[in-house]
């Protein structure tokens, strides 16, 4: 990809600034409608705010509680094409609304028999009253005491890195350049209006100019630190949103359903998602203040956070978790839109696309669950706006790379799609690869091989994050794994014990910001 990038000394028809979900399925829009594009990201695939979701593929319920019927219907169309380009990431995952108060059953079985009938035929499944026995059968562990039954009801879940590689995967065999620690710093313009974008190879140390018809910045909560490149002055876009959550061991909460507490304490939502064999518990958004870059690429779950969530949990089941329970912690910052901006060229349903007078197109706002409608909304206004030839988005109906039908949710290693032929190849092939990088996780050495050589990994963190989950299912085994990642990784890539070294203190420096203090 960095040859590819090199040896080209024309003028790209996009440059897409960002590698998280909306830079990823913009870059994959584009290409695939042929226009000539470049990626770049600054670190890694789904860094930030793209791999520290809640991990669920949702219309959102709770903006059908706010009204937002347009935002919920988009929302659900592109959760049921999700689950057909993507059959092996995205699944279908049963929810359970527990009624403690005699209102409850009624008020929240019409609103999610609404939002069955607003999904229509791209549906999961049809919610259902459940009688106290039948909850309980479903959620051992949720607490009895007053509880009157449950709605269930069906949304989406998925792996939120494990789909950005996927997508990045895509985009390149739709002939798109991609490229990880690739930071922009820079614009150049003719007559003041941008003409290509400046470009450090952190790897290497090699700095680029690439010209392009147009510049797409997606760069999530990073945004505005790319609109000051352009516009020093510029008034900030973003107001950052924390999420935090904490994972758990499985007996918490056995079975297959997860849980939606819709009002707590302070009126925010609360999940509980079986996710690879652990719990994810996380609530939704707290405004945080920053334009630190690091606590942008990495924020910090705070104490009352951790507290609160466990405090909250602990009314809807048996048994109270602790922070000795906590396998690891991890926050993700929502980049939300600051009202209406006075620059606005484009305002469309909770993201937002605005050009500034130098031509650079910013998108931002929206979720995992739309990124496929952000991406075609801000093609769209590329060709607008950049003088493209005009021509049709074609990813509604394109499968992403990997895809398979009937995947075994319950299968090692099934996340990787029809790529799983490749790895067991390569397993029969090196035996010493069967082998577990930790005894406490899933993941065998394979995958951090395979990662190397097919997925960009070029860091322990990537390996351990990303590639594979670890840090997030359970962050002191991770660290315990990160030295034989990086004797891994420098095998397959003739790195020094030096290197190896540097990557695991590295590794486990961040890694400990996961481990409940």
């Amino acid at each position: 990809m960095l040859a590819e990038a090199e040896k080209f000394d024309g003028e790209w028809d996009i440059i897409v600034i960002g590698g998280g979900a909306t830079g990823l399925g913009a870059a994959l829009d584009a290409s695939s409608r042929g226009f000539k594009t470049l990626l770049l990201e600054q670190f890694d695939f789904a860094k930030g705010t793209s791999s520290r979701s809640t991990k669920l593929v949702h219309g959102g319920v709770r903006y059908l509680q706010q009204g937002n019927i347009k935002l919920v219907m988009e929302a659900l169309h592109e959760r049921g094409t999700l689950r057909k380009n993507a059959p092996h990431l995205v699944k279908n995952q049963s929810f359970i609304v527990p009624n403690y108060k005699w209102w409850e059953g009624p008020y929240y079985g019409i609103g999610l028999k609404v939002y069955d009938w607003m999904a229509g035929k791209l549906g999961l499944g049809s919610s259902q009253f459940l009688s106290r026995e039948e909850t309980l059968t479903l959620a051992p562990t949720l607490d009895a005491d007053g509880l009157r039954g449950s709605v269930m009801y069906h949304d989406g879940q998925f792996d939120d890195a494990r789909l950005a590689i996927h997508l990045a995967w895509t985009a390149a065999e739709q002939d798109c350049t991609i490229l990880n620690y690739a930071k922009v710093t820079g614009f150049s313009k003719k007559n003041r209006k941008i003409a290509g974008v400046k470009w450090l190879d952190t790897v290497n140390n090699k700095a680029y100019t690439s010209l392009a018809k147009v510049v797409i910045n997606a760069t999530g909560v990073f945004t505005d630190l790319v609109i000051k490149l352009d516009e020093p002055g510029n008034e900030n876009m973003i107001a950052p949103s924390q999420g935090v959550h904490i994972v758990l061991d499985k007996e918490f909460l056995p079975g297959t359903a997860a849980i939606l507490v819709p009002h707590t304490d302070d009126g925010r939502v609360l999940f509980a998602v079986p996710w690879h064999n652990k719990i994810i518990i996380g609530t939704t958004d707290t405004p945080v203040e920053s334009e630190d870059e690091m606590l942008l690429s990495e924020p910090l779950a705070t104490d009352e956070e951790i507290d609160f969530i466990l405090n909250q949990i602990a009314k809807y089941l048996t048994r109270n978790p602790t922070r000795k329970d906590i396998r690891s912690v991890f926050a993700g910052l929502r980049p939300l839109v600051k009202g209406d901006s006075k620059k606005t060229a484009e305002l469309s349903r909770d993201h937002l696309i605005n050009i500034s007078e130098s031509g650079l197109i910013t998108i931002t706002g929206g979720k995992w669950t739309t990124y496929r409608r952000m991406a075609e909304d801000v093609i769209d206004s590329a060709m607008r706006n950049g003088g493209l030839e005009n021509r049709r988005s074609v990813t509604a109906n394109l499968r992403l790379h990997g895809a398979k039908e009937d995947t075994d949710f319950d299968a090692p290693m099934y996340y990787y799609g029809s790529d799983i032929d490749a790895i067991r190849i390569m397993m029969a092939n090196r035996k010493e690869l069967q082998e577990k990088i930790h005894p406490g996780l899933p993941y065998l050495k394979v995958e951090i091989v395979w990662a190397v050589q097919s997925e960009m990994c070029i860091t322990v963190e990537d390996a351990l994050s990303r590639r594979t989950r670890a840090l997030l299912l359970d962050a002191k085994a991770a660290i315990e794994a990160a030295p034989i990642v990086a004797k891994l990784i420098s095998d397959e890539t003739g790195r020094d014990s030096r290197w190896q070294d540097q990557q695991i203190d590295e590794f486990s420096s961040l890694a400990r910001n996961y481990l409940p203090r």
